[in-house]
């Protein structure tokens, strides 16, 4: 079955304990929803760089970052895309990034 990488990018940070609470049951009960097609749950990321051709390194400020991954089974694209669809950052003014992976 392919591999589809989500690549998570912006969202709101909950501005209360109890609203971050809420926002982890959310992201829970998605997660759950998901079942077996979770390859890997993955994890939030911190703030990133580029790096140039040559070495040289750049700061992502004015890019759309990158703020978290996961890795799922999916059919074919459009299942990817229909899972995604109930992703808790979509809520947060948040988006999706999917890529089929391509196994080498």
């Amino acid at each position: 079955m392919p591999k589809f990488l989500y690549v998570y990018h912006g969202g709101s940070v909950p501005e209360t304990e109890e609203e971050g609470r809420k926002v982890m049951q959310a992201w829970t009960d998605w997660m759950g929803s998901l079942g077996d097609a979770i390859v890997d749950g993955g994890n939030p990321v911190g703030q990133s760089k580029t790096v140039m051709p040559g070495g040289g390194g750049a700061d992502n400020g004015g890019a759309n970052p990158a703020s978290g991954y996961s890795l799922i089974d999916a059919a074919d694209m459009d299942d990817a895309l229909a899972m995604a669809k109930g992703c808790p950052i979509l809520d947060a003014g948040g988006s999706i990034e999917v890529a089929e992976t391509m196994d080498m």
